[in-house]
C-alpha cells in the first residue's frame, strides 16, 4: 500500500509527531486534578446513591404541572420586569463608573506616553485606577448586597448598587484592556497634533473598538440579569426572591416556571447581543 505523499516528494509520517506530547499533557492534566478534586471533597458518585437519586426524581417530578394560574402569572410577569430594571439599572451605574477610570486606567491616552515613558505622576494615577478596579471587581456582588441590605433594607435598590460596584470594576478593566489591544498609531497621532485625550477617544480609539465594547457590554448585560436572581435571594427583589420563597415552600409548579422565565430572558440578551454585534460590524 502507498504511502501519501506531500507535494515536495516526502512521505507524510504515519501519526501526529505532537501525540506523544498531548499524551503526556492530558496525563499531567489529571495527575494535577486527582488532588485538587479530593482538597474539595468532589465525590460525583453521590448522585447514583440510592436515596439521593429518589430525593432528585422526586423534586423534578414536582415540577409538573407548571403554575399558570392568572395571580401567579401576573406576579411573575411584574417581578420579570423588576429583574430586568435591577440588571439595566446596575449596568447604567457601573457605565458610569467604568467610563471614565477606564480611560484614566488606559496607556494609550496617556499624553506623557508619547515620548516612549510615561510621567511618575500619571503612572501611580493609573496604578491607583487599576488598584481601585481590583477591589471593587474583587468584591462579589452578593456581598455588595448584604451589605446594602442592611444599608438601605430589602429591595431592588440595593442589588442595583451591588451589580453597579462589582460590574464597574469588571467593565473598567475590560475596556482598558480592549483599548490598549488594538492599534495606537491613529490616536497618538491626534494627541501629537493637539487633540485632548477625549477627542482622541471619540475619532480614533472608539470607532475601532465599538463593535467589541458594544458585545461585552451586552454580555455583562445578560450576566447581570442573571445575578439579580442570584441577588433576590438575599433580599434584593426580583426573581430571585420569589424563587427563593417557592423553593422553600416546596412547590415545584412555580419553581419551573420561573426557570423558564430565566431562560427565555438570558435567551433574549443573548439575541440582542448577537443582533448587536452584526448591526456594528
Amino acid at each position: 500500500m502507498l504511502q501519501p505523499q506531500s507535494p515536495a516528494g516526502l512521505t507524510a509520517p504515519e501519526r501526529d509527531p505532537a501525540f506523544a506530547g498531548r499524551v503526556f499533557w492530558l496525563i499531567f492534566g489529571l495527575l494535577l486534578l486527582w488532588p485538587l478534586c479530593v482538597a474539595t471533597e468532589f465525590r460525583i458518585w453521590v448522585l447514583w446513591d440510592p436515596e439521593n437519586r429518589q430525593v432528585t426524581a422526586h423534586f423534578l417530578q414536582s415540577f409538573w404541572p407548571l403554575a399558570l394560574h392568572s395571580e401567579f402569572l401576573n406576579m411573575v410577569a411584574r417581578e420579570t420586569w423588576r429583574t430586568v430594571a435591577m440588571a439595566t439599572a446596575g449596568v447604567s451605574l457601573a457605565l458610569v463608573l467604568a467610563i471614565p477610570l477606564s480611560l484614566l486606567a488606559t496607556r494609550v491616552l496617556s499624553l506623557s506616553a508619547l515620548s516612549g515613558h510615561m510621567d511618575r505622576w500619571p503612572t501611580i494615577v493609573r496604578g491607583c485606577v487599576r488598584g481601585l478596579l481590583i477591589v471593587l471587581r474583587s468584591i462579589p456582588e452578593l456581598i455588595w448586597a448584604l451589605i446594602f441590605v442592611r444599608v438601605v433594607g430589602l429591595g431592588p435598590t440595593a442589588g442595583v448598587l451591588a451589580i453597579a460596584l462589582t460590574y464597574g470594576g469588571m467593565l473598567g478593566k475590560v475596556y482598558a484592556e480592549i483599548l490598549e489591544s488594538g492599534e495606537s498609531h491613529a490616536t497618538h497621532t491626534l494627541m501629537r497634533n493637539g487633540s485632548g485625550r477625549l477627542q482622541a477617544f471619540v475619532y480614533a480609539l472608539l470607532p475601532s473598538h465599538a463593535a467589541e465594547l458594544a458585545s461585552y457590554t451586552v454580555y455583562r448585560w445578560e450576566c447581570a440579569i442573571r445575578s439579580s436572581v442570584v441577588l433576590g435571594f438575599v433580599g434584593a427583589g426580583g426573581l430571585g426572591q420569589q424563587l427563593d420563597n417557592s423553593m422553600k415552600m416546596f412547590n415545584g409548579g412555580e419553581v419551573a416556571t420561573l426557570l423558564l422565565v430565566f431562560v427565555a430572558l438570558v435567551a433574549l440578551a443573548d439575541r440582542l447581543s448577537a443582533w448587536l454585534r452584526k448591526a456594528l460590524a
